[in-house]
């Protein structure tokens, strides 16, 4: 037994030696790649780019609070509500829909000032060159384009279900509740109609379950009323009254009515009644769930869900792109200072955010890919970025 004892205490001695050993080796990677002049970089990024957000989302919240004050006390809004529902998901989702102009911001602004100190002469003096100079940007960008995809991807849109619902309460920006004649395909031959839809009791009227086998109605279903069950834990869970249910095997049809039927239709409340910005709602996997339930049924009206689900990857590579014009345009020391090179930064980060918005537009009128809308602002400012960056100092 004793000898069982030490063999246990060998093997968990030797394990946590050779974790030791791993951690070391992981731990030696940031210290022989990231030196003291990317670290001082790096904070100098990530801190201007914080400050930045700071200072434009609080000019931001003041003409907010200064546009909706009204409304806020028309509606009779609780502060605890403004607060915590409105202005706490307002921020996040305004920093990271504008993030790309934040990182242009910070990078035009801390090189400039670093250029204008001769920091950045002296350090391709020393022998640096201009590609080793950008690896502390890089770095910083990935950090900022991981969080902001985190955040947009997961965070921010359970937040902005919470900011919309404010919204049509206390802002009088009145939501789609409601909808008429709803038809659509719930699964492969099964056809579900509702003449008349209420959102807010999650209820239907004039409901109408068909399914076909080979092109021939084979059962029907209709109910007066039906009911999506909230409280239950498995989804696709409907409460049919007043139902009656058609049954036809060849000539011969088979009638069942009842006044209540607990029963599964593959439908969901949010399959019925579309409200504008209804995207921005749901989390990416919950998107990419979605865009492949409605492929399925047959649905057109996915378009907008594609863009936004890319739109959230291409924006956070956008951080690369920006940070890579703003060192090379910022990095040479000129007379004059920053001011020339700051607008050229502003005028290009908003021309990339105008070009986002346009290009959307073009997948939901114009029939283009909803894929390349989401990455043709990325595609155009690679060639901006590249050209930059063989004119920059070298």
């Amino acid at each position: 037994m004793e000898f069982k004892k030490i063999r246990k205490w060998n093997k968990l001695l030797h394990l946590l030696r050779t974790l030791r050993r791993w951690w070391k080796k992981v731990m030696s990677w940031p210290r022989r790649y990231i030196k003291r002049i990317d670290t001082y970089i790096i904070w100098k990024f990530i801190g201007t780019y914080i400050y930045s957000i700071i200072l434009i989302i609080s000019i931001s919240i003041v003409f907010d609070i200064n546009e909706n004050l009204s409304k806020f006390t028309t509606h009779h809004a609780p502060l605890h509500a403004i607060v915590f529902d409105y202005y706490a998901n307002f921020v996040p989702y305004f920093a990271n829909l504008f993030s790309p102009l934040f990182v242009f911001i910070a990078v035009i602004f801390f090189t400039s000032k670093m250029a204008g100190n001769s920091e950045v002469i002296a350090m391709l003096a020393s022998g640096m060159g201009f590609k080793r100079l950008l690896r502390p940007y890089l770095i910083s960008a990935a950090l900022i384009a991981a969080l902001n995809f985190y955040l947009g991807a997961y965070i921010i849109p359970k937040g902005t279900i919470v900011r919309l619902n404010f919204e049509s309460q206390y802002k009088n920006r009145h939501k789609n509740t409601s909808a008429t004649n709803v038809q659509l395909q719930v699964a492969p031959g099964v056809i579900a109609f509702m003449s008349q839809y209420d959102d807010i009791t999650k209820t239907g009227y004039g409901f109408t379950l068909d399914k076909f086998e080979n092109k021939k109605l084979v059962s029907t279903l209709s109910a007066n009323i039906v009911q999506y069950d909230t409280i239950s834990e498995s989804r696709y869970q409907w409460k049919v009254r007043n139902y009656k249910i058609r049954t036809l095997t060849g000539m011969r049809e088979q009638i069942t009515s009842g006044m209540s039927l607990d029963t599964m239709i593959m439908l969901e409340p949010m399959d019925l009644v579309f409200s504008r910005g209804q995207q921005e709602t749901l989390t990416s996997p919950e998107l990419k769930r979605y865009i492949s339930k409605q492929e399925e049924r047959g649905s057109q009206n996915v378009v907008q869900y594609e863009v936004e689900y890319h739109k959230r990857i291409a924006t956070s590579f956008a951080s690369f792109i920006l940070t890579i014009i703003g060192a090379s345009l910022s990095s040479r020391k000129r007379k004059g200072g920053m001011g020339m090179y700051l607008g050229i930064g502003l005028a290009l980060s908003f021309t990339y955010i105008l070009l986002q918005t346009v290009s959307a537009t073009f997948a939901t009128q114009a029939g283009t890919p909803p894929l390349l809308a989401a990455w043709i602002p990325n595609i155009l400012y690679i060639f901006i970025a590249y050209f930059c960056y063989r004119q920059a100092p070298n």
